[in-house]
């Protein structure tokens, strides 16, 4: 489904959480919330996300991802086979190796589903008419990130594991069809990092993908947890194996990364449509819409702009939100600047 808007503005995926949110999640864990209250703070942190998108003006909206915690976290509790470890580390800053993880117990299984439906359900009954939205889903490699395969388990390795979750995906992705959705979104921060051989990862993409018909974006980032990325931060030796990744849109990052490789366009072009990372949620600078405007007449150099869609680098989870509310405000005038100078091209 093409995009009538020139150089359409989306996000990632996760919005900012208010604060009031985090005071609810702590009332949850001490057991002061019902099943009522629980359903009321995630409905209206959803609507909350959705107003701040459409206030700032981006075209493409999320349900910001409030129902889920730390990207994956919530996922691995709708999953059966996996028993809970320890993590890593537990003092100290929050990092990639303070996270819960998992051993296998036996085969994995999501009998009910990773939940997305539903949360695009609700996404759906509280937009307006016309609105575009779409519906982001963790890819089946960096579903398989905490959990670690040990010998006797049911998988030899993670890469037979994805194959599993790739089965998953799939699935919540056809039933995300049945549901009207028009657009999806696989995340795979874990593409960068994950080891193994890339014709095996643009494999279980690929099934994941299979029989999908709405439009199909595929972001690849370096991780965003506590703002600090993670894993080799090019994306130039991905290629030419992504070129068989049966999507429609590569989103890819570049703001945190001052612009390095925003001629990566040049390695797949016309074969993917382009979804530019050029707002930083990994720093605390709002940029200005002329520093926005900037990076994207960069990208235009390398990149023609009706294949062209902007967006941050990453989802908002670990700012603020009035900090996220300013970069959202900050894209979408930025990007109208660029409009602008191309309608007097015409």
């Amino acid at each position: 489904m093409p995009y009538e808007q020139l150089l359409p503005t989306t996000v990632i995926g996760s919005h900012a959480l208010p604060g009031w949110f985090w005071t609810a999640m702590d009332a949850l864990k001490r057991g002061e919330y019902g099943p009522s209250d629980e359903q009321e703070v995630y409905d209206d942190a959803v609507r909350l996300a959705i107003w701040d998108q459409k206030e700032a003006g981006i075209d493409v909206l999320t349900d910001g991802e409030m129902r889920r915690w730390y990207f994956v976290q919530n996922f691995y509790g709708k999953m059966e086979g996996l028993i809970e470890r320890p993590s890593l580390r537990q003092t100290g800053l929050y990092g990639y190796d303070s996270v819960p993880r998992y051993w296998i117990d036996d085969r994995v299984r999501v009998p009910e589903g990773l939940g997305i439906v539903e949360e695009f359900r609700f996404l759906k009954q509280n937009i307006g008419e016309g609105q575009r939205i779409k519906a982001c889903c963790p890819g089946p490699l960096t579903l398989t990130m905490h959990i670690q395969i040990r010998e006797g388990d049911a998988y030899k390795d993670r890469v037979e594991l994805g194959w599993e979750f790739a089965e998953v995906v799939n699935r919540e992705l056809k039933a995300l069809e049945q549901e009207g959705c028009t657009e999806v979104q696989l995340d795979e921060p874990s593409f960068g990092i994950i080891p193994g051989k890339l014709t095996d990862w643009v494999a279980l993409l690929n099934h994941a993908l299979d029989g999908v018909s709405a439009r199909k974006n595929l972001h690849i980032c370096f991780g965003n947890l506590g703002s600090r990325p993670r894993g080799r931060r090019r994306y130039d030796w991905m290629f030419p194996a992504l070129l068989d990744v049966n999507a429609d849109c590569l989103c890819l990052e570049f703001a945190n990364r001052e612009m390095v490789e925003n001629d990566i366009y040049e390695r797949f072009e016309g074969k993917f449509d382009f979804m530019a990372g050029v707002v930083d949620v990994k720093s605390f600078w709002r940029e200005p819409p002329e520093e926005v405007a900037n990076r994207i007449r960069q990208v235009l150099q390398h990149c023609p702009p009706e294949r062209l869609s902007v967006s941050p680098d990453c989802g908002f989870f670990q700012l603020p939100r009035w900090l996220c509310r300013l970069k959202l405000q900050s894209l979408v005038a930025g990007t109208r600047i660029v409009r602008k100078e191309l309608e007097g091209k015409k």
